[in-house]
């Protein structure tokens, strides 16, 4: 990474708490960050609603813990890095229609929480810190005026308002915090393009990878039990299984128009896919949910990756990280085609109908080769942490004079 901002505070907030089970782009943002800066990461506060339906899983209990007095609100993850939970709990308004009343309540969840970020930022001493909002539209929308960071940045990696939840008060808020935030970055151009009606300083940053490295670099060559004695080929997705954003019919199809395939579906489902005709399949086979360092020993064993998208407002704009993990390991890729899968054309087999994907399947399978391997992992490996966040990093220069010092600004514009 190209002259990194050094010395600085970062507060981040966002959706995901720093415990969560999946990857998230935020934590590794926030790791990017602390190799230069002091980073204080903020789980998102507790609100009655989620208290009433899951108390008694631990996450909650913690939380409720920390809200009461009884556990330290404020923990060091690494070098450089705090996380902290918020001893304040919100409340569950999005039933509510936009209105006054909710505008009134919005406004008390952000003083709870901005009341607990600033309790944490004044007990690491930060000082003139940047404000990074990872897509919290809601109980972060009033941040920048009650923390009055030095600079705010808005990170759009999904499109929130494809879901009901988000879109339902999110269409008015969400392009109002876009305009007042100092500069916002996004992880496709699309995304970027979205920011770009509301805020002229809308910047694509691309995405990051955990490139993992190739069972023989490490010795770990070992077959999960679970997929021994399954017959090849094996043709895999790793995600999480959601019919919002995945196409169960075309899944369906592909395994029953080739019973000699064995389909292989690693992630937790929702409802749907519980319910759906594919586990009635015989060569369809789903393993569940996988701790994000098992996921490498199970796509290393693939013949070929899938990202089988249907096209619809959450799928077309957001990067698809699953992606770049497929090709770090030099896997042959078949993707639903979408703007954001562009920048991947060259070394992915990319389907435009749910037709293609049998055939594309079979051709991936014949052309793959130890020459296209190295060549998919190679890169695999220009999509880095450091990289995005060095884009960042020239995004906030670009509204910070500050920081303005160093080279000049290389940004992508929306």
């Amino acid at each position: 990474m190209e002259n990194p901002i050094h010395g600085r505070d970062i507060v981040v907030v966002g959706q995901q708490p720093w415990d969560t089970e999946i990857g998230s782009n935020c934590k590794n943002i926030a790791l990017e960050f602390a190799r230069h800066n002091r980073v204080l990461y903020v789980n998102s506060p507790l609100d009655r609603n989620t208290v009433l339906k899951h108390r008694h899983e631990a996450w909650v209990q913690r939380r409720l813990r920390v809200t009461k007095g009884e556990e330290q609100a404020l923990a060091v993850a690494g070098e450089n890095l705090w996380v902290l939970t918020p001893d304040c709990m919100v409340e569950s308004i999005n039933w509510l229609p936009s209105s006054p009343v909710y505008t009134v309540l919005n406004k008390l969840n952000n003083r709870r929480f901005a009341a607990s970020i600033r309790s944490g930022i004044q007990a690491l001493g930060f000082e003139d810190f940047i404000l990074f909002n990872d897509n919290d539209i809601f109980r972060s929308f009033y941040l920048k005026e009650l923390l009055r960071p030095a600079v705010s940045v808005y990170y759009s990696r999904d499109y929130m308002l494809a879901v009901d939840y988000w879109r339902k008060h999110g269409r008015r808020l969400e392009p109002q915090l876009i305009a007042k935030t100092d500069v916002c970055v996004a992880n496709s151009s699309y995304l970027a393009s979205y920011c770009q009606r509301y805020n002229p300083r809308s910047y694509y940053v691309g995405q990051g990878c955990d490139v993992a490295p190739t069972p023989a670099a490490t010795g770990q060559d070992t077959l999960p039990p679970d997929l021994a004695g399954l017959p090849g080929p094996l043709i895999g997705y790793v995600g999480a299984l959601v019919s919002l954003r995945l196409d169960i019919a075309l899944l369906q199809t592909l395994a029953e128009q080739r019973p000699h395939w064995s389909l292989v579906l690693v992630g937790p489902e929702d409802d749907e896919f519980r319910a759906s005709g594919l586990h009635q399949l015989p060569n369809v086979h789903f393993l569940g949910p996988k701790a994000p360092e098992e996921l490498p020993a199970y796509i290393r064993e693939f013949a070929v990756c899938l990202n089988p998208q249907l096209i619809n407002d959450m799928t077309i704009g957001n990067y698809p990280r699953k992606i770049d993990e497929y090709l770090a390991l030099g896997k042959p890729v078949v993707a639903t085609r979408t703007q954001a899968m562009d920048i991947f054309a060259g070394h992915t087999y990319l389907a435009d109908a749910a037709a293609d994907y049998g055939p594309l399947i079979e051709q991936a399978l014949r052309e793959d080769s130890a020459e296209r391997q190295q060549e998919r992992a190679a890169f695999a490996a220009t999509h880095t942490w450091a990289n995005s966040v060095g884009q960042i990093y020239q995004a906030i220069r670009t509204v910070s004079p500050a920081l303005a010092s160093g080279p000049a600004a290389t940004l992508t514009p929306a």
